[in-house]
């Protein structure tokens, strides 16, 4: 079983970005960075910010990438490629629209969903064989809101909305050493049956 090499947070750079729901990705690997004791320094070769932590003793590479959302692949590619990091070694970590504030799912491989940053690591990657933690940020028409998609995932969410993904990744920070070191059945029965 592949242990998990790099944990790839998705969201848009800047300062006007950052409490947007697109930034939930960014928001774990922030919370990651904490909890670990890492700091994260841009690296432009790796067009990103990326730091180096330790989780259940394994080095694991974290990384924001500061290219656009549409563009993540070019971030993920050169740091994998430079470190010889194959897909199922990489967990990328996302919003995702099918999911309520609060909830989180794991899983290896799938579609894009139409999320443009899965489909441009898809494509650079030349595979859909990594791990995705799906961080539920709710769907406009859910939420009963008259918004459309792109407008809703470039603002932010409420108070009580944010407070439910904040819980969210604190429940999958827990599960990810199971992940980081070669279980990810135990992580995800962990992670899925608490919320």
């Amino acid at each position: 079983m592949s242990i998990i090499r790099l944990v790839v947070g998705l969201g848009n750079p800047g300062p006007e970005h950052e409490h947007d729901r697109h930034n939930a990705g960014f928001w774990f690997v922030d919370a990651l960075a904490r909890s670990s004791g890492t700091s994260l320094a841009r690296e432009s070769k790796f067009f990103g910010v990326v730091g180096r932590a330790r989780i259940a003793g394994e080095a694991v590479f974290l990384l924001e990438p500061s290219t656009w959302m549409n563009r993540s692949g070019q971030a993920v590619a050169a740091l994998a490629n430079f470190y010889r990091i194959a897909p199922p070694e990489i967990l990328v970590v996302h919003d995702e629209l099918d999911l309520l504030p609060g909830q989180a799912k794991l899983k290896r491989g799938g579609g894009h969903a139409g999320h443009n940053g899965l489909r441009d690591i898809q494509a650079r990657l030349g595979s859909a064989d990594f791990w995705r933690l799906r961080l539920g940020i709710g769907h406009p028409r859910t939420l009963q809101l008259a918004q459309d998609v792109v407008d809703f995932v470039l603002h932010r969410p409420s108070r009580e909305q944010r407070q439910q993904i904040d819980d969210a990744i604190t429940r999958a920070l827990d599960c990810l050493p199971l992940l980081a070191a070669g279980d990810p059945v135990a992580a995800m029965q962990r992670l899925h049956t608490r919320g």
